[in-house]
């Protein structure tokens, strides 16, 4: 199997992964706007480490957020995992 499909099969299981979370309605409206936003990178033209990196750093600043319920912010690093291992 090819890095590339690889690559791509684990993209397309974080972007699962960001759509249930999305849908969650115990998530912060605002987290939801960002996480819409990170799905729209992931699915763009750009270089997949450069988008990696991108919601990588976003992922990062939303486990922050005090509002998040803790069972969302574990959700939050296993997507961050999965992504690191694209990177």
């Amino acid at each position: 199997m090819s890095n590339a499909k690889v690559e791509g099969e684990e993209i397309s299981s974080v972007i699962d992964l960001l759509d249930e979370l999305k849908e969650d309605s115990t998530v912060p409206k605002n987290v939801r706007v960002k996480i819409d936003g990170m799905i729209s990178n992931l699915n763009g033209d750009v270089e997949t480490q450069i988008k990696v990196s991108k919601v990588l750093s976003e992922l990062e600043v939303i486990s922050e957020d005090v509002n998040l319920q803790s069972y969302t912010r574990t959700q939050i690093w296993d997507i961050v995992s999965l992504l690191e291992k694209v990177k």
